[in-house]
């Protein structure tokens, strides 16, 4: 990515201010070339805290008229209003990463002008930690370079997947709601714990951290997670009966279901 690329933010919320942070941390852009603008003053010192030399405005244009790379990072609902806004101001050198869930890539570029180079990004909140799993869809109009930059610029956060705009309410169901998937877990993990005679405190930061251990080891073994539960299940032990019941209360039916009830619920918020 060049050292000299200007990054915008149109809205400075968490999620702005995590991938600017991932930027900077990453050596992709310099804070002085990230500005974010936002009509809450709290959002904007929240922004400039996080990412200290990073330029805050009001208004969005200001924005729009430095940086070549903008992200809409605001909620769905004020998407239209803000680039209607910025429209007069695009032009074929901007690029447009949106983060607005729901909002098409056919919606984005009727609100810019059909010339507009147009990305539909789905992260999740672990960015806020440097943990996103995130999937992104390019627009019609997008450069061959374009993907790259966006894979660039989500992989400061976490990691990042091209997809089919197609598969971005598959991605929105499995790693979009996922995170509360797994907070539900822990949390029942955590309960279990304290069942069994565990201090509350100890029980949720052992079930926590047994649940990152275990994504890490799927993600650095490269083997299948079924493989890496057979080597923890030995004939007769306490983790095959543990398995049984939750096979018996129906655990992987129920999460296969909320993937897809979620994914579901994206494509007809979606279409509204």
């Amino acid at each position: 990515m060049q050292a000299d690329l200007l990054v915008g933010f149109l809205g400075a919320g968490k999620m702005a201010t995590a991938m600017a942070q991932g930027l900077v941390k990453a050596g992709l852009v310099k804070a002085g070339n990230i500005m974010a603008a936002d009509v809450a003053e709290g959002a904007r010192s929240s922004f400039t805290r996080a990412v200290p030399g990073a330029r805050v405005f009001t208004s969005n244009v200001e924005v729009v008229r430095e940086a070549r790379v903008v992200v809409l990072a605001v909620k769905p609902g004020q998407a239209p209003e803000v680039l209607r806004e910025v429209q007069p101001f695009f032009t074929p050198e901007h690029l447009l990463v949106s983060i607005a869930a729901g909002v098409t890539l056919n919606r984005l570029q009727s609100l810019l002008g059909s010339a507009a180079r147009v990305v539909r990004v789905m992260p999740n909140t672990p960015a806020l930690v440097g943990a996103a799993a995130c999937g992104f869809a390019m627009g019609e109009r997008v450069l061959p370079s374009d993907a790259g930059l966006v894979e660039r610029m989500l992989s400061a956060i976490g990691c990042a997947f091209e997809v089919k705009e197609s598969l971005l309410d598959a991605v929105t169901g499995l790693s979009g709601s996922g995170p509360a998937y797994a907070f539900l877990i822990i949390e029942a993990l955590s309960d279990g714990g304290v069942a069994a005679g565990l201090p509350r405190e100890i029980a949720t930061r052992l079930a926590a951290q047994t649940l990152l251990g275990s994504a890490r080891m799927v993600l650095e073994t490269g083997l299948h997670p079924g493989a890496l539960k057979d080597m923890v299940t030995s004939p007769g032990g306490t983790t095959i009966e543990g398995l049984q019941a939750l096979e018996q209360a129906g655990v992987r039916s129920a999460l296969i279901q909320a993937v897809r009830a979620a994914a579901e619920k994206s494509a007809r918020l979606g279409q509204a």
